[in-house]
């Protein structure tokens, strides 16, 4: 009895967390930029800290990739990206497998409609190109991964290999399109 009101009490507290990260992330997202060229030698840490803070938010991370891409070069800044969103991916997991809990998903599963209980969820195919879907694909599917409970090494894998696909396109796409327009 007491650890269910303790698995309540923290994700109350964490939804709480949430909404106030979110509120002051939104009141200052255009600042981003700034805050990583502001922090100097220490951007880089910054910056994979922004895309852990923006996980659990409805707010997507692909900027972020944009601008570490266009700060770094191509190169190093697919390394941020792709060590950020892994980070995040990783939140938003845990995240997953706390709504799994908090939800009794197993037996609430057999009431979804739309026939959202036969997802393939724990299938790499799934898993890969859910995660192609731009801007919230990958917050999506990691959070589904968790309530599914997708086993963590086909979840590592998959998501190891889509987010340096997409960390590596974005940033180049980012680093290329400003030197163009500065040209």
């Amino acid at each position: 009895m007491f650890k269910e009101e303790n698995n309540k009490l923290g994700t109350i507290f964490s939804i709480g967390f949430i909404i106030v990260v979110f509120y002051f992330l939104i009141k200052d997202i255009h600042n981003i930029q700034s805050i990583i060229l502001r922090s100097g030698v220490w951007a880089p840490i910054v910056a994979i800290f922004l895309y852990a803070v923006l996980s659990p938010t409805p707010i997507s991370t692909d900027p972020i990739t944009i601008i570490v891409g266009t700060i770094y070069g191509p190169l190093i800044g697919a390394v941020i990206a792709w060590i950020g969103n892994m980070l995040a991916s990783f939140i938003e997991y845990y995240l997953g497998t706390r709504i799994h809990k908090v939800t009794n998903f197993d037996k609430t599963k057999k009431h979804l409609p739309f026939g959202l209980s036969k997802l393939p969820v724990n299938s790499p195919s799934f898993l890969i190109l859910g995660r192609l879907i731009p801007f919230y694909g990958g917050k999506i599917i990691s959070i589904l991964a968790g309530i599914y409970k997708v086993p963590i090494m086909i979840y590592l894998w998959t998501t190891m290999v889509t987010n340096l696909l997409g960390s590596v396109i974005l940033a180049f796409g980012g680093f290329h399109l400003i030197n163009l327009l500065i040209k």
